[in-house]
């Protein structure tokens, strides 16, 4: 590189860090749920991208997503996350000014970090074979009108089934080892860490070696309207955000976190979330996240016709009603296209 290309390219980053710093700093309240999930924020914290675009951000822990709804809706916490469950569309039905504006965590081919469980022992034996013998079997969910029932109604249709043909159980992720292990329930559908804790551990294995429900947005990202009106602050935010999932993106390789930046997500997680294994988290199969931010609106569309059949959600409500990715759209405008980081040989 030219001493004046040099110059050049050090007098843009000084500007860009001058402006960072003109602005006012703002505070803003995010709600997390210290687990895997929420790699974009903890990146986009510890990384100081949040401080770049002069913002102060506060990161409050939430035993649940659920519990974020009501402080989302009086403007207490700015930005939430979650699952787009059926409790997400019945808030927005009461009033609660709330908008999915980015994805959090998603299932792709290869990157099935929800998936479908079966208990080892009825593999082995040949109650299960392929998904038609789910036929009476008791499966856990996280909880009723959850992504993770939707996923399991997918399953079921690939065995020519419905939600009917089994007896559906609600559990929390954490208890469904101990229940697989207990045989309290022969199959679940389950999240990392506990996918490869039942599977090392003997205790259960994929129903599929393929993904169930391949694109379904497991983990969205939410804007209070209060936060909403600032546009440029929330926008700020957003560049931030993606940022964070860029950098996320490049630590994912070959169904794992093996990518370039895989060491330095890994000691964030290990850092700021339960989950102290260095080694469980190379294991892991992590959640996939959009370089861009967008949120995949026809599995949201899959799931919320799955919530409104079962009764879960009754009101007059469709999936544009409830994301805005406008917000994303100009943080990618801002930032441009996404370039994976190639590891060197």
């Amino acid at each position: 590189m030219s001493i004046f290309k040099l110059l050049s390219a050090l007098c843009l980053a000084c500007s860009l860090i001058t402006a960072a710093h003109a602005q006012e700093q703002k505070t803003v309240t995010v709600g997390i749920v210290n687990t895997s999930a929420d790699a974009g924020f903890l990146i986009a914290q510890a990384n100081g991208y949040f401080k770049d675009v002069g913002l102060d951000v506060k990161l409050v822990p939430f035993a649940s997503a659920a519990l974020m709804i009501a402080p989302l809706a009086t403007g207490e916490l700015d930005v939430g996350s979650g699952t787009a469950s059926a409790g997400l569309y019945n808030a927005v039905l009461r009033g609660v000014k709330i908008k999915v504006v980015a994805d959090k965590g998603s299932v792709q081919e290869g990157y099935d970090y929800s998936t479908l469980l079966i208990r080892k022992d009825l593999v082995d034996s040949g109650r299960y074979k392929t998904f038609a013998d789910l036929k009476g079997m008791t499966v856990a969910v996280a909880a009723k009108g959850a992504g993770s029932e939707s996923a399991l109604n997918e399953a079921l249709k690939k065995g020519g089934l419905t939600i009917h043909d089994v007896n559906v159980v609600y559990l929390g992720f954490p208890d469904h080892l101990v229940a697989l292990e207990n045989k309290k329930i022969d199959a679940s559908i389950t999240d990392e860490p506990t996918n490869t804790r039942a599977i090392e551990g003997g205790i259960a294995v994929k129903a599929s070696p393929k993904a169930i429900y391949p694109g379904q947005q497991n983990a969205v990202m939410v804007y209070s309207d209060k936060f909403m009106q600032d546009r440029d602050l929330a926008t700020r935010f957003m560049v931030a955000y993606i940022r964070a999932i860029r950098f996320y993106n490049d630590a994912l390789s070959g169904g794992h976190l093996a990518g370039p930046t895989s060491g330095e997500v890994i000691d964030i997680l290990v850092k700021n979330t339960k989950v102290k294994d260095v080694g469980l988290y190379r294991r892991i199969t992590p959640n996939a996240a959009n370089p861009d931010g967008s949120v995949n609106t026809v599995a949201l569309a899959n799931d919320l016709t799955y919530f409104k059949a079962q009764g879960y959600v009754t009101g007059k409500i469709e999936v544009g009603d409830v994301v805005d990715d406008s917000f994303a759209k100009a943080a990618v405008s801002k930032l441009g296209p996404y370039k994976r980081i190639v590891a060197s040989k």
